[in-house]
């Protein structure tokens, strides 16, 4: 994984800059560690395509919030302003039977889109 790491950040338009890496007490989830990272992807694109891109556009960015059991993280691209996507996390002690894990309402629940995903088909293929 460092070896990958690093030959992902060697070049110009590649690699990883960790703005932040810090504990807070008083966020999402409680306490945790809050992590602010910038994804240099310009390596990853075409290189014709690459050329017709402003700088901002070959870059995203992720917060993330980490307060065991409870993650949230944030990725944005500075190109396109008011665009963003936010995952958040909750790890239980169960197999995903939990219903409403995220305490939803009504509302919120009829939006959702419920799917199943099994580690260990996954890991182990098919049975």
């Amino acid at each position: 994984l460092q070896k990958k790491s690093r030959e992902e950040s060697s070049g110009e338009g590649s690699g990883v800059e960790i703005l932040a890496n810090r504990p807070y007490s008083d966020g999402p989830g409680g306490s945790g560690q809050y992590t602010h990272k910038i994804y240099h992807v310009g390596s990853h694109i075409p290189s014709w395509f690459r050329a017709l891109l402003p700088k901002a556009a070959l870059q995203v960015e992720e917060e993330s919030w980490n307060a065991y059991p409870y993650t949230r993280t944030r990725y944005t691209c500075p190109f396109v302003e008011k665009f963003s996507i936010e995952i958040e996390t909750y790890y239980r002690p169960d197999a995903g039977q939990q219903t409403n894990v995220f305490n939803l309402s009504a509302a919120e629940k009829r939006q959702r889109i419920l799917g199943e995903y099994s580690w260990l088909e996954k890991e182990e293929g098919p049975h």
